[in-house]
């Protein structure tokens, strides 16, 4: 029994283990077969040296020792001190200007001028060329002067003058006429008053002698920076030397506008810094045209509301720090000639807190009415004594009575 138990063990295990093979074998062949290692790269050893009857025959070649190769000199290193510096190329310096001449500047100008007035002069010659001078006809004669900003006043003691020189005259020629009228407005405009600019050398408070000074005051916008640099090429003009103070220290680039007009002619420029005190700035330019020997000295000063009693002030300060030095030959008021009837109120103004000694009358060219000049005149009492007829530099010229009352009415 025991052998028949024996026996049926092992054929069993004989069993499984055939069966196991059996199944391995089969796994085998399905699985792909593994790839190929790559072959290594055979790299052909390096030749070798030919020796003995195979080595080439060694050539004769000229060999050198150190001491016989030439090396490159070498360069000598540059010293920072040594080394060329390229200065900068300074600004070329403008040229300068010959002006115009002043003498008959005025006349020159006349056709300019007599394009903006022919209002005046040739309305006035019109209406006095009527067979009839009724009422109606010298009213419109009076609004005619009105119109061109005569003022009522001088307007009033015209047409009075008039009516009665006509009643006198009797036959009127066109002749007779423009006679008859220049010889009236020449009268309201005054042929006596003394218009020089003037300029000559004061004397000092410490009794040396000193540059004429010439104070331009106005509001902003009357062309005030402009005139001044204007009227140093007027003096330049006349042969004389002029330092200009740039005091509107208040107006974005006004200092560098009037510089600009300087180095045209040659005129130094003394200014200060945006927004500095004014008086200071006019103290320091007359103090450098002494120290020059200037002939005249300009000084533009900061333009003023006329209606600010504060700003007005302080122009009157001004013209007392520049007094330091010596005395202001003349005190320019500029005032734009297309105002009108409100130029005449700042006129009164400026009057009242500074001396005017002359007025200024730009922008004539334009629609400006020449009754201007009668009137502001009339409002001051002080001469007018220059015109500006353009944008041109040479364009301001000293005012002339005659030439102005024939560009009125021929």
């Amino acid at each position: 029994m025991e052998t028949v138990i024996l026996a049926v063990v092992i054929a069993v295990v004989v069993l499984g283990a055939i069966s196991g093979l059996v199944v391995s074998g089969r796994k085998k062949k399905q699985l792909p077969p593994p790839p190929a290692a790559p072959k290594p790269s055979v790299t052909a050893p390096p030749a070798e040296p030919q020796v003995g009857e195979e080595a080439e025959t060694p050539r004769d070649e000229e060999r050198r020792t150190i001491e016989e190769v030439e090396l490159p000199a070498a360069e000598a290193p540059v010293a920072e001190a040594e080394a060329p510096v390229a200065e900068p190329e300074a600004p070329a310096a403008p040229a300068v200007e010959v002006p115009e001449p002043t003498a008959g500047r005025l006349v020159r100008l006349r056709a300019r001028l007599a394009r903006s007035q022919n209002t005046l002069g040739k309305g006035l010659l019109t209406l006095l060329s009527r067979e009839h001078l009724d009422e109606d006809t010298w009213e419109e004669i009076e609004d005619t002067l009105l119109t061109a900003d005569v003022g009522v006043a001088p307007t009033q003691e015209l047409v009075e003058r008039l009516r009665e020189r006509v009643k006198v005259l009797g036959t009127r020629t066109p002749e007779d006429l423009r006679r008859l009228l220049r010889e009236e407005l020449l009268a309201l405009i005054g042929t006596d008053a003394d218009r020089t600019v003037h300029t000559a050398n004061g004397i000092g408070n410490g009794g040396d002698e000193i540059p004429g000074v010439v104070m331009v005051v106005g509001v902003n916008g009357t062309g005030k920076t402009t005139t001044t640099g204007k009227l140093a090429r007027v003096l330049v003009a006349d042969g004389k030397s002029v330092v200009l103070g740039a005091a509107d220290t208040f107006r974005a680039a006004a200092a560098d506008q009037l510089q600009t007009w300087g180095e045209r002619v040659g005129a130094r420029t003394v200014r200060g810094p945006e927004g500095g005190d004014p008086a200071s700035i006019a103290f320091d330019a007359v103090k450098e045209g002494i120290a020059e020997s200037a002939d005249v000295v300009l000084i533009d000063t900061a333009g003023r509301l006329h209606t600010k009693t504060g700003l007005m002030d302080e122009l009157g300060k001004v013209k007392r720090v520049v007094e330091k030095h010596g005395p202001v030959g003349e005190v320019l008021l500029v005032l734009d000639a297309t105002t009108g009837q409100n130029g005449l109120v700042q006129a009164r103004v400026f009057a009242e807190v500074v001396d005017i000694t002359g007025v200024v009358l730009t922008k004539l060219d334009g629609t400006a009415k020449g009754g201007i000049i009668i009137a502001v005149q009339r409002e001051l009492g002080v001469p007018v004594k220059l015109v500006g007829l353009g944008e041109g530099p040479d364009d301001l010229a000293p005012f002339e009575p005659e030439a102005f009352v024939d560009a009125l009415i021929d």
